[in-house]
């Protein structure tokens, strides 16, 4: 069996957790976190979308993180859940290169976006005034696809170079899904100076997002300590805290991942780390933003009292018939 799959093209994942002594306990936690991730993520949309009060360009781009959190989770949970419950982990040569591609597209994606965010969040505390002139439709239109394209480049860029690599050895790859590092150590070609070059990249996809939020954050602090009103500090420092939150969880994941050098890394940590970005971000971003949000708990209350008082009226019109 071991000579039928090394002669094959698959790869073979070796899972989260290698060998679990209850997988199935394993696949009901992992299915609950995504079934959540997805329903918290559509509704925050949907709540977007159908309340005009949530008309605005910060809801606007908080719907737009919403879709690429469901998009995120989609391309590794799905099939980690299949092989929960399959003999048979394998995926294709081609499915592993697919995946790679929209890993990275989506996590460029949301790493430019965030950073993005962090300048609307300086626009709506220092700039109030010109607020709708800065922050119109068409400029949020243009940071929305700016980042779906700068994240795709990365995937374009990586993804060909990554999969034209010799995979002449054991076809297993220890991880849960196809992620770079994990699957170059099957390579049995030397990768050493394309991991260099892949790294310099990830770094530099990084400081540009962080530098952007860092030169956002030091503005906002600085016209917050000016304010002369305590309310309006509190206001401006709780429009920002949610944000701040989401922008800690993901940026530090992504350090540990792509700018901590390989000698503090090991396959268990990698994997842990991976699924908390993977599966545990895009379930507790839109929890972060609604919880702590008045405008969307608001929202999410008048559709409940809507959906209630519509099955009182059906209940009523049955019993009248």
């Amino acid at each position: 069996m071991e000579t039928l799959y090394q002669n094959s093209t698959d790869f073979i994942f070796l899972g989260l957790f290698t060998n679990p002594t209850f997988p199935g306990l394993i696949f009901t936690i992992i299915l609950s976190i995504f079934m959540v991730a997805i329903m918290a993520n559509v509704i925050m949309i949907l709540l977007i979308n159908v309340d005009s009060r949530l008309h605005t360009p910060m809801y606007f781009l908080l719907s737009q993180l919403s879709i690429m959190d469901t998009v995120y989770i989609c391309i590794t949970v799905p099939k980690m859940l299949a092989d929960l419950l399959s003999k048979e982990k394998n995926i294709s040569f081609l499915g592993c290169a697919v995946q790679i591609f929209l890993y990275l597209t989506l996590f460029g994606s949301e790493a430019f976006f965030l950073g993005l965010m962090a300048y609307d969040r300086y626009v709506a505390v220092c700039n109030p005034l010109h607020y709708p002139l800065l922050m119109n439709h068409r400029v949020c239109l243009l940071m929305v696809v700016g980042s779906w394209i700068g994240g795709s480049l990365d995937g374009f860029m990586l993804t060909p170079v990554t999969m034209t690599f010799p995979y002449c050895g054991s076809r297993k790859i220890n991880h849960f899904f196809c992620e770079i590092p994990a699957v170059l150590k099957l390579s049995c070609a030397d990768t050493s100076l394309y991991e260099t070059l892949m790294y310099a990249c990830c770094v530099l996809m990084l400081i540009i997002p962080i530098s952007l939020i860092s030169f956002s954050y030091i503005r906002i602090l600085v016209t917050v300590t000016q304010m002369n009103s305590s309310e309006g500090r509190h206001k401006a420092l709780a429009t920002c805290s949610s944000h701040i939150i989401v922008v800690s969880i993901f940026y530090g994941a992504a350090f540990y991942s792509n700018v901590l050098p390989r000698s503090f890394h090991t396959p268990e940590k990698d994997k842990i780390v991976s699924a908390f970005y993977t599966i545990l971000t895009p379930m507790l971003n839109p929890m972060i933003y609604s919880l702590r949000n008045k405008d969307v708990s608001a929202a999410l209350k008048k559709v409940l009292r809507k959906c209630a008082s519509s099955q009182k009226t059906q209940v009523r019109d049955l019993s009248r018939k």
